[in-house]
This record gives structure tokens, C-alpha cells and sequence, in this order.
């Protein structure tokens, strides 16, 4: 599925780069005729309302472990979340457990004794929740066809997995393992300005594509675990009276990649077009952990107004 998604993003790229060669066959006569395209003029302004799907390789940032003081991955014994398990567990001043609490639901005690974390019961894979992305789209027709784009888009991802607690059975010498979620929040900003080439002449509707450079600015939001109805924030920290004390430093980062685009662009009215879009981007995310060059997709509405 990756190298599938790494030849079609390339695959845009070639069409793209094939029609600025053959911007000199363009149809001989520019002038504008019934049924034919109407030559484009000026600075357009729109929105982009679509879906996000973040590549799942930057969600193990929000698998518990954490960042050590180098900003690489902590080992299991210094792990965020074995240090909110022993706190809320009881194992750390003061001695209350919460955590037995927290299971001890459906008529089923969970004694302090009852339980256990370990290593094996963290989470393994992390996965990022589709997000909906909403935008600024501007462009600018240089001529009849071709336009400078720019774009800004927002999303907030929630990332999504699992651990488990083990349920000890001192009688009978057995375990049991309970289930739980771990969620993570996350803020992206996409900067795009590129080239975009409407392909055809048809009065009404004709395909684009487009390419071109993208920034993103990424921030780490938020992570938790829930055991039931016990919610846990991994990066805040309180003292027994239920003030907090440390907030741990939340990673940000800003990088450089590339996007491209292939939908089809649909002439409403003469101030106004509407866009269905697919548009890739690939670029190496660096939020925590530099998860290498990957590809993330987005599909999308665009509606432009023409001042």
C-alpha cells in the first residue's frame, strides 16, 4: 500500500510536469466561444472543506513511552505512562488506589494486589483517526488555464490505541488482561503554494492537477489513557491536593515537503467554480520522532469566488 501510494504521488507529479510541455499545443484559437472554456481572470478567493488521513507512522508518538532528555524514545522503566500507572496505582505517595478502583465495576473487586503493568502491556500500534480539514484556496490565473495557488488548511488528529492491565488470580494461579484505550491530540497547519493547470476546454466541468511546495507546522496536543471511567493526562503532573505541578514540554515542529493535487473543476456561475480534489503530500514529519518521508492524503471540497 505504501510504494502503491508513493508511484501515484509521483505519477501526479509526471502529468503535471508532462503538461507544462505541452502548454504551447494549446487549442489555436484563445477567444472565447459557446461551450468552450472562459478564459479565467484575476484573484480567486475560496474555502476547502474535506477529509485528512495522516500516515499512521507519526502516531507512536502518543504510544506512552515518551521523550527522554536527548528528544529520543524512553526505555519502558522511564516511560509517561509506567509513571502515571504507579502514581494513580498507589505505588507512589499518597497511597491510594485508584486504578483498582477504577475496575472494580459490574460487581467485580479489583484488590490493590490484584492487578499489574508491565512492559508487554503497553501499547503496541497507534493509529491515527481520519480528521476533517477545513482551508483557505486562493489562485491567480496567469492566463486562460494556468494559475498560481496558495492554500492554508487546519486539522486536529486524534490518534487511537491500546493497553492492557493484568488481572492476577492468586486462587486459581491465573491471568486475566483488561483492555484499555490511549488517545493522543494533534494540531496540523499546511502552508501550500504551488502551480495548478485546468486540463481541457469544456465550458462547464474539466480536470486539473496541481503541485507545488507544502509547510506544515505540527504540535503535539494532548495524551491520555482511560481505565474506565479514571482518565489520565500523561503530560500534566499534580501534587496530592490536586494542584498541578509540572506540564511537560509538548513537541512542535515545522517541515518542508511537497503536495499535488488531481480533481475536477466544475464552472458554477461566472464568479464561481467548485473543485473536487484528491491531493497527496509527501514530507518527513519530525514531531517527536522522524518518521522518514511519508505520504499523507486528503480529499476535499474547494469553492473559489472570483473578485
Amino acid at each position: 500500500m505504501k510504494l502503491f501510494s508513493k508511484l501515484l504521488f509521483l505519477l501526479l507529479l509526471f502529468v503535471q510536469g508532462f503538461c507544462f510541455t505541452s502548454i504551447s499545443q494549446e487549442e489555436g484559437d484563445e477567444t472565447d466561444k459557446p461551450g468552450k472554456l472562459k478564459a479565467g481572470k484575476g484573484f480567486h478567493v475560496g474555502i476547502t472543506v474535506g477529509g485528512f488521513f495522516a500516515n499512521n507512522a507519526g502516531a507512536q508518538i502518543y504510544d506512552g513511552y515518551g521523550l527522554d532528555g536527548n528528544g529520543g524514545k524512553n526505555d519502558f522503566a522511564n516511560s509517561y505512562m509506567l509513571q502515571k500507572i504507579n502514581q494513580y496505582g498507589g505505588f507512589t505517595s499518597p497511597f491510594v488506589d485508584q486504578i483498582a478502583q477504577a475496575m472494580s465495576v459490574d460487581g467485580q473487586i479489583v484488590n490493590h494486589d490484584g492487578w499489574s503493568f508491565s512492559e508487554s502491556d503497553m501499547p503496541i500500534q497507534m493509529r491515527y483517526n481520519p480528521s476533517i480539514l477545513i482551508g483557505l484556496a486562493c489562485r491567480y490565473f496567469v492566463d486562460k488555464k494556468n494559475t498560481l495557488i496558495f492554500n492554508v488548511n487546519a486539522t486536529k488528529i486524534r490518534a487511537n490505541g491500546a493497553f492492557t492491565i493484568t488481572l492476577l488470580n492468586p486462587i486459581y494461579s491465573s491471568q486475566t488482561f483488561k483492555t484499555f484505550s490511549i488517545t493522543g491530540g494533534e494540531q496540523r497547519l499546511m502552508f501550500q503554494l504551488g502551480y495548478q493547470r485546468i486540463l481541457g476546454n469544456n465550458a462547464k466541468a474539466n480536470m486539473f492537477i496541481e503541485a507545488g511546495l507544502n509547510l506544515t507546522m505540527a504540535k503535539f496536543d494532548k495524551n491520555q489513557i482511560a481505565i474506565n471511567n479514571l482518565v489520565i493526562d500523561l503530560f500534566t503532573y499534580y501534587n496530592p491536593n490536586g494542584q498541578q505541578t509540572i506540564a511537560l514540554q509538548k513537541p512542535v515542529t515545522v517541515n518542508l515537503g511537497a503536495f499535488a493535487g488531481l480533481g475536477l473543476n466544475i464552472t458554477m456561475t461566472t464568479k464561481t467554480t467548485l473543485q473536487v480534489l484528491y491531493a497527496p503530500v509527501f514530507e518527513r514529519l519530525k514531531l517527536g520522532y522522524d518518521t522518514g518521508l511519508q505520504l499523507h492524503h486528503s480529499v476535499a471540497l474547494r469553492a473559489y469566488y472570483n473578485f
